[in-house]
């Protein structure tokens, strides 16, 4: 079954004031390059060929930025003309997005992982797969949705935003999910109202034993939604740790 992407720039983008009052947070630069740029190179590069992209009054800008596709590519744009929240945003690409299965790429967060071979065997798996987390160590994860796995390192768990962590794995930002997921979505919202978070779908999948993480590492992804880590974000591009290129390497 087919893989495709959605790419969730949305928001106001609160934390990167005043830059986000005249332009899309995505579009700030990263060295050389707009975010975006990074984010859509990690998700062509994957073998996706169909990309959803997400975003506020500023979605002018991004599509004449990013115009309108590639060879044997489709971009649609759809614009989220208020901050909702995330179940909101996602049901604004969900009729570019049925009968598939899904990576959900949320547009702050940039790594150097190679998606190919995990985003190839999911589509090629002839059951529904269940969901992919990846997932980063960090020092203090206290923002993030935290996995809490057992004593043999399974997936049991998430935990959104633990005050005490129960590991230093953050789970947030990049997700692929079978095509169960929009029934998931539903009963979640039903459930949780306003309080919905995509952690209440990740427990969807875990119940089911059909969710597995993906560990990243250390120093392959950086959020960069705040002055400081767009900045570390963009020493990483110079350094030229960050590829920003849409076809893989021969």
């Amino acid at each position: 079954m087919k893989t495709k992407a959605i790419l969730v720039a949305g928001g106001k983008g609160s934390r990167l004031y005043p830059f986000t009052r005249y332009t899309q947070k995505t579009l700030l630069p990263l060295y050389n390059r707009p975010v975006i740029d990074y984010a859509l190179g990690t998700i062509r590069r994957s073998g996706i060929t169909n990309i959803t992209i997400i975003s506020n009054e500023h979605i002018g800008q991004i599509a004449k930025h990013v115009g309108q596709s590639m060879d044997g590519e489709q971009i649609h744009y759809v614009l989220e003309e208020e901050p909702k929240g995330v179940a909101e945003a996602l049901n604004l690409a969900r009729s570019h997005n049925q009968d598939c299965r899904i990576l959900i790429y949320f547009s702050d967060n940039i790594t150097t992982i190679e998606l190919g071979d995990i985003i190839s065997e999911f589509s090629a798996a002839s059951a529904p797969p269940g969901c992919v987390l990846l997932a980063r160590e960090e020092e203090s994860p206290q923002a993030f949705g935290v996995a809490v796995l057992d004593e043999d390192g399974a997936l049991i768990d998430v935990v959104e935003k633990p005050e005490n962590p129960p590991s230093n794995l953050a789970i947030g930002g990049i997700y692929l999910f079978d095509e169960t997921f929009w029934n998931k979505l539903d009963d979640a919202v039903n459930e949780h109202g306003t309080g919905f978070s995509i952690s209440d779908i990740n427990r969807a999948y875990i119940s089911e034993k059909k969710a597995r993480i993906v560990s990243v590492g250390e120093e392959t992804w950086v959020d960069c939604g705040t002055p400081e880590t767009l900045l570390q974000a963009s020493i990483m591009a110079k350094d030229g740790k960050l590829n920003p290129n849409p076809y893989r390497e021969r």
